[in-house]
């Protein structure tokens, strides 16, 4: 079972064992071979490092709905207004300052929906802060701190270097009893499936994590941050020695974004999609194992089709790189960053080749158009744009999805009653086919005594009819 940790956030400190080298020698890796090494302790790490490290508060207000609504009695009792009650709900996590400035960076569902947050410091004092940038599939989000002040930093580590049985430590307010540190080492790389439906590239840890760690700081010997932690593997809640983290290097590219000032983190468009490659699929194709990216399919003018990608083919790595799976591939593609090229090595029939992929953004195919449906209709209160790519990709929705989409629906609203939500993409209405939203708002204005409509909804083909 997996488990978010949502409560409260542990940073992570990492710290490494040096012996001592000449200037020109590169630093090597070893394990304790003596008593005195034995002794050795992380106390200096952690006073250097803990001030970095921060408790996040988030509260939000949550509208509880009457458990009468929709009775007819009581609707009419209270002229359709029936009562509600709103409750403040809080959540503890943790994050990691980066720049002296009061940026923070912590998880995404540390803060997720919150209308008040507050970070606090190792000293005890306390800011108000707002969020610069969140993802939800990446689970990061930036926050700054509104002040003048200078805060010490956690410098950003290269994740890459990171290799299996490195010592970590993790530093944070587990189950909110107080800034702990436990220690352990890097158990595994690459992992991915760990939360469903999310983006998956993670650093797994033995390191003793908890509820209460989200956002905490992942850390290596040098002091430096190699992930964000984000998830505990659990069936009762608590650290059964398998806990993961976001890796530093995709930090790097979301914080980029969040200091150029856009609105939403985007990651290159590729225009194909990947299946992992199973063990039948690698003796088929005569792999000595089943790793890599399967192409499942090619959009016909994207990146992915201008570079020759075809299906059936399997990328294994990028820019040298070994990809493992699927969302390995997206990961280096996000890391290496938008308007970059990358040389992907593909194989097809055991032959191997390399090919340029270019790192652009999703494209706006259809203009999006906007509008809001109103006057005497189901669409009522609801929202809809022109699917492209890049409205796709805002949504969640696979890139080659075409048509007009319903990418919010006001509370209250008819539309909202009736049953319509986000993703919801329109195909017809009275058997009249809908592509745009300019038909979609020609249709409405008909005012039709009933409608018949066809929507598909993750997939599936829904039929509804309305008076």
């Amino acid at each position: 079972m997996q488990y978010l940790l949502k409560r409260a956030a542990l940073p992570f400190v990492a710290l490494v064992l040096a012996l001592p080298v000449s200037a020109n020698a590169q630093t090597a890796k070893t394990v304790p071979q003596s008593q005195m090494e034995m002794q050795l302790s992380f106390a200096p790490l952690v006073k250097q490092t803990s001030g970095a490290v921060v408790n996040v508060y988030a509260e939000k207000t949550v509208r509880r709905q009457s458990p009468f609504a929709g009775d007819p009695f009581f609707e009419e009792f209270f002229g359709q207004q029936m009562p509600n009650r709103s409750e403040k709900q809080s959540s503890l996590g943790s994050g990691v300052i980066v720049e002296a400035n009061g940026t923070i960076v912590t998880n995404n569902h540390v803060v997720e929906g919150a209308d008040d947050i507050k970070v606090a410091l190792s000293d005890g004092r306390e800011f108000p802060c707002k969020v610069v940038l969140r993802d939800d599939r990446v689970d990061l989000a930036v926050l700054k701190v509104d002040t003048k002040e200078s805060f010490p930093t956690l410098p950003l580590g290269n994740s890459d270097a990171v290799e299996v049985g490195d010592l970590v430590l993790a530093i944070g307010n587990p189950f909110g009893v107080g800034q702990t540190v436990t220690s352990g080492i890097v158990s595994a790389l690459a992992r991915n499936q760990v939360v469903k439906n999310e983006f998956g590239f993670f650093i797994q840890t033995d390191a003793s994590i908890n509820p209460g760690n989200s956002g905490g700081a992942l850390m290596n010997m040098k002091g430096e941050l190699i992930g964000i932690n984000t998830a505990i593997f659990s069936r009762g809640g608590g650290s059964n020695g398998i806990g993961f983290a976001i890796p530093a290097n995709l930090v790097k590219v979301f914080l980029a974004s969040a200091d150029a000032g856009v609105k939403s983190f985007e990651r290159p468009y590729v225009g194909a999609t990947f299946d992992a490659v199973t063990s039948e699929v690698a003796e088929a194709l005569g792999l000595n194992k089943a790793r890599g990216a399967l192409v499942v399919k090619v959009s016909d003018g994207s990146p992915a089709a201008k570079a020759g990608l075809k299906t059936g083919e399997i990328v294994t790595a990028v820019d040298g790189i070994a990809v493992e799976h699927p969302d390995a591939l997206l990961y280096r593609l996000t890391t290496a960053g938008l308007g970059k090229s990358v040389q992907l090595t593909v194989v097809e029939n055991g032959r191997e080749q390399q090919i340029a992929l270019a790192l652009a953004r999703a494209p706006e195919t259809a203009p999006r158009d906007q509008r809001t449906i109103g006057g005497r209709t189901p669409f009522t209160g609801a929202v809809v744009e022109n699917l492209s790519p890049r409205v796709a990709d805002e949504l969640r929705m696979p890139s080659e999805s075409t048509g007009v989409v319903v990418s919010e629906v006001k509370e209250d609203s008819l539309a909202a009653r009736l049953g319509f939500e986000p993703k919801d993409i329109i195909i017809s209405i009275n058997g009249t086919e809908v592509r745009t939203t300019k038909e979609l708002a020609a249709v409405a204005d008909e005012d039709p005594s009933f409608w018949r409509v066809e929507i598909e909804r993750d997939g599936q083909r829904i039929r509804q009819f309305f008076r």
